[in-house]
C-alpha cells in the first residue's frame, strides 16, 4: 500500500491530539458535501425544467422546420418531393402562417394565423393539449378554429356560442377607397377548442384549415414554411444538413433549438452562472480545509520527526499531507453526490416541492439528472480541494516544519 496514503488516511479517522482539529476536519467535510448536494440539484434542476420546456415547445414545433432565405412565402418544387419521401422523414407539413385581427363579440386583438394541413396534428401531438373542445379542423361539411387559451381568453370566446369568429387581413397591393373596409379580405370561422402548450404559443397562435389560410391571405399554393417530423432512430443534426445541401442557400433548415435560440441560450447562460457562483462558495467553503490541514499540520510534528527518522524525505512528508487534504474534499463530494441524487431521486418520486401556482402540465418542480453534469461537478470539487490543499502543504511545512 501507498505509504503516504495509508498514513494520510488514518489521520482522517483518527483522534488528534487537539480535539478541535476533528471538528475542523468534520465541518471541512461537511462544507464540501453541502456544496456539492447543492450544485447537483440546482443543476438537475436547470436540466428538468429545459426537458421541461423541451416537451412543451414539441407539442408545437416539429423536429425540422424550412424557411425561405428571403422573402415571407415560397411554392414548393419537385424537391420538396423528394424530401417528403426520405426514409429519415416521417410527417411531412405544409403550414402558413401571417398575422390577421380577430374580433369576436365586441373584443378584438391582432393574432398570428397559422394554417396547417392534416399531418400537424399526428406531427406535433397538439390534440393532447386542448383544455376545451376538440382538435377539429375541417370536416366534410365545415372548417373550424382552434386557438391558443390565452387569445380564447382575450376575445372572450365561448364554444357553445353561435357567433363566429371574424378575420381582418389587408388586402396586398390595396388602395385604400372611399369605404376602408374594401381594402381588408374578411373572413368568418367559428372555433372548435382551447389549447395551452405554453404562454408563447397560446397567447399568439390561431390554428385554421390551410385552404382556410390562403384564402384569407389570398394565395393559391404558396406556404411560409415546410415542417418535418424525423424518425426517431435518425440523427437529426445529420438529416437537417442533408436537406440544407439538397436545397442550397434559398432555403433554412432550422431544428427546435434555433427556432428558440434566445430560451435555450439564455437558460444555458443561468445554469453556467449559477455553477461558477456554486463552485465560488465553494472555494470559500475550501477555506476550512487550509485551517484543518494547518492545524494538523502543526499537530503532527513529532510524527514527521518520526517520519524523518525512520527515512522518510521532503516529498513524501508534504505528499501525506497534500493527499489529507484531497480525501477531505473527496469524501465531500462523493457524500454531496450521493446525496444529491438521492433527494433529485426523492423529488421526481415523491414531487415534495410544489409549482407555486400549480401547472396545466406538472404540480412539482421538474428535476433530471445528467451524468456528465455529476462527472463535472465531481472534477470541480476534487480540483478546488487539490489547490486549497496544496497551500497549507507548500507554505506551513517549509516554515514550521525543518527540513534539512
Amino acid at each position: 500500500m501507498n505509504l503516504p496514503f495509508h498514513i494520510a488516511r488514518r489521520y482522517l479517522f483518527s483522534k488528534k491530539k487537539q480535539n478541535v482539529i476533528n471538528i475542523i476536519s468534520l465541518i471541512s467535510v461537511v462544507g464540501v458535501m453541502v456544496g456539492t448536494m447543492a450544485l447537483v440539484i440546482v443543476l438537475s434542476a436547470f436540466n428538468g425544467l429545459n426537458q421541461f420546456i423541451d416537451q412543451q415547445f414539441s407539442c408545437f414545433d416539429p423536429d425540422l422546420k424550412i424557411l425561405p432565405a428571403k422573402g415571407k412565402t415560397f411554392v414548393p418544387d419537385s424537391i420538396f418531393g423528394e424530401i417528403k419521401n426520405m426514409e429519415q422523414v416521417v410527417f411531412f407539413s405544409e403550414v402558413l402562417e401571417e398575422n390577421a385581427l380577430l374580433k369576436y363579440g365586441n373584443r378584438q386583438r391582432p393574432a398570428i394565423v397559422k394554417g396547417v394541413d392534416e399531418n400537424f396534428s399526428l406531427m406535433t401531438g397538439i390534440d393532447t393539449m386542448m383544455t376545451d373542445g376538440n382538435f377539429v379542423l375541417d370536416t366534410n361539411k365545415y372548417q373550424f378554429a382552434v386557438l391558443g387559451y390565452g387569445v380564447a381568453l382575450d376575445l372572450g370566446v365561448g364554444l357553445t356560442f353561435v357567433d363566429p369568429i371574424k378575420f381582418y387581413v389587408p388586402k396586398r397591393n390595396a388602395k385604400v377607397g372611399h369605404n376602408p373596409m374594401n381594402a381588408f379580405n374578411t373572413e368568418i370561422i367559428w372555433p372548435s377548442g382551447f389549447f395551452q402548450v405554453q404562454a408563447d404559443f397560446d397567447t399568439q397562435y390561431t390554428l385554421v384549415p390551410l385552404s382556410f389560410a390562403r384564402k384569407l391571405f389570398s394565395y393559391q399554393n404558396e406556404v411560409s414554411a415546410i415542417e418535418l417530423g424525423i424518425n426517431d432512430s435518425a440523427d437529426i443534426e445529420e438529416v437537417k444538413s442533408e436537406i440544407q445541401v439538397m436545397l442550397g442557400d434559398d432555403f433554412q433548415v432550422k431544428n427546435r433549438y434555433e427556432l428558440h435560440d434566445v430560451i435555450y441560450k439564455m437558460m444555458k447562460t443561468e445554469k453556467a452562472a449559477v455553477f461558477f457562483i456554486l463552485a465560488f462558495i465553494l472555494v470559500i467553503a475550501s477555506f476550512n480545509i487550509i485551517g484543518s490541514l494547518t492545524m494538523l499540520i502543526l499537530d503532527k510534528k513529532e510524527d514527521v520527526s518520526t517520519l524523518r527518522s525512520l527515512g522518510a524525505n521532503e516529498q513524501t512528508i508534504r505528499q501525506l499531507f497534500l493527499i489529507e487534504g484531497c480525501l477531505i474534499s473527496f469524501s465531500g463530494a462523493i457524500l454531496g453526490v450521493v446525496l444529491g441524487i438521492i433527494v433529485c431521486y426523492l423529488q421526481i418520486k415523491f414531487g415534495f416541492v410544489k409549482l407555486a401556482a400549480g401547472s396545466f402540465f406538472m404540480n412539482s418542480y421538474p428535476v433530471n439528472v445528467h451524468l456528465s453534469d455529476i462527472f463535472i461537478i465531481f472534477i470541480t470539487v476534487v480540483l478546488i480541494g487539490y489547490f486549497a490543499s496544496r497551500f497549507p502543504v507548500q507554505y506551513i511545512t517549509k516554515r514550521y516544519l525543518q527540513f534539512n
